[in-house]
């Protein structure tokens, strides 16, 4: 029995003799089939050619991804607090040493998601740290490919965890879209943990918004509203988005608002958030 996953979004599927017939992740609109057809790795496969890297984002944020990039190439983001570490995102890849370096960070307590994509091998990370529990929106819960009893669906807007840590549920790119608003980031004038609900774009001082990234397809106003209005009332200078360097570094939540407004006029609504 193997623990197949998906090799074009990174998603760990539950335990089977044979890889699954289809990724119903990548057959979504959002994501897409690998152009060579539907592909599998495990987990034992990626220990041996991938490895993780860790690096300091700013004081008691630290993020991890794979070397070479795997799949999606997001980055997770370990978030240190004095009640217990926080895992922002998930990456596919767990291993020996990665489990040691996360240990001498203080270890794991909690594991919180932004959304389906970043599912990866979030129930061999949990187990990796004694069954620490992952937080999901309960709006996603059909994009679960391997459940778990760690696994807790959040329902409603907000859901505090320890130390000034707060899920928000903007929806958007998927309906439970969720980013983690934490306080004591960027000196304490507050950061967002975005994924890719609000996307760092490669001019830093902007974000975007869409249902679906590699298919171009855009929001409508109405989400992209949603999104800004959800996370308003939360202050945050700095917006660390999904990958190594997406990072609005100052004046984060002026940014958010004026990058919505940009993207409403591009479609033809009214800017008016």
């Amino acid at each position: 029995m193997h623990q197949h996953i998906c090799v074009t979004c990174g998603v760990q599927f539950a335990p089977s003799d044979a890889p699954p017939a289809h990724c119903p992740v990548c057959e979504d609109d959002r994501q897409y089939v690998n152009w060579d057809g539907q592909q599998w790795t495990t987990l034992e496969d990626l220990r041996a050619t991938y490895h993780n890297v860790f690096r300091l984002e700013e004081p008691f944020l630290t993020g991890i991804g794979a070397e070479p990039a795997f799949a999606i190439g997001q980055r997770a983001l370990l978030v240190q607090a004095p009640g217990g570490n926080i895992l922002w995102d998930c990456i596919s890849l767990i291993d020996g040493a990665t489990r040691e370096q996360v240990q001498a960070l203080g270890g794991i307590a909690g594991i919180a998601i932004s959304h389906p994509h970043f599912y990866s091998s979030m129930v061999e990370w949990s187990r990796a740290f004694g069954g620490a529990p992952i937080y999901l929106h309960a709006a996603d819960r059909q994009w679960v490919m391997r459940p778990d009893p760690a696994i807790v669906f959040w329902e409603g807007e907000t859901r505090a965890l320890a130390d000034n840590l707060t899920l928000i549920r903007c929806g958007g790119h998927f309906p439970g879209g969720t980013v983690l608003h934490w306080a004591a980031g960027a000196e304490g004038r507050g950061a967002l943990l975005s994924g890719d609900i609000l996307q760092v774009a490669q001019d830093r001082r902007y974000v975007s918004f869409m249902y679906s990234y590699p298919n171009y397809i855009p929001l409508p106003a109405a989400a992209v509203r949603r999104v800004v209005a959800a996370v308003e009332p939360f202050p945050f200078d700095r917006i660390y988005g999904a990958w190594f360097r997406r990072v609005v570094f100052r004046d984060a939540k002026a940014a958010a608002a004026r990058s919505a407004a940009r993207y409403l006029r591009s479609i033809g609504a009214d800017p008016t958030l």
